[in-house]
């Protein structure tokens, strides 16, 4: 796989988001999704797994925003597998601190 493709970074607002508080998300999605969608999701960084799975990672600045996003992936019929708010701290390029984050998954049950 093109290395374009496994890792796709967005820096658009990831330095603004690490000094004003923006919250950071973590959305895990079924499949690999091409490095063409990054501006369809707001900038946030695709990682493709190797598990087949896709994380969309970075600053949504408010709930309206999270939501426009899960709706995206709604419309296109990627299965949602988990969410997760970051704590304060911890980049969008990886973890500043030992975090523990709770995933919730399809029934909306915390794991």
């Amino acid at each position: 796989m093109p290395t374009d493709e496994h890792k796709t970074r967005a820096t658009s607002d990831r330095s603004v988001a690490e000094h004003t508080g923006i919250p950071q998300y973590e959305i895990r999605v079924d499949g690999h999704l091409a490095s063409r969608w990054v501006d369809w999701f707001d900038g946030l960084d695709l990682t493709s797994e190797d598990d087949g799975t896709t994380v969309l990672r970075g600053p949504v600045v408010d709930q309206s925003g999270l939501h426009g996003l899960l709706q995206k992936l709604r419309d296109l019929g990627i299965p949602l597998l988990s969410l997760t708010q970051l704590p304060y701290g911890e980049r969008a390029d990886g973890p500043d601190i030992p975090t523990q984050p709770s995933h919730h998954n399809r029934s909306g049950a915390t794991s």
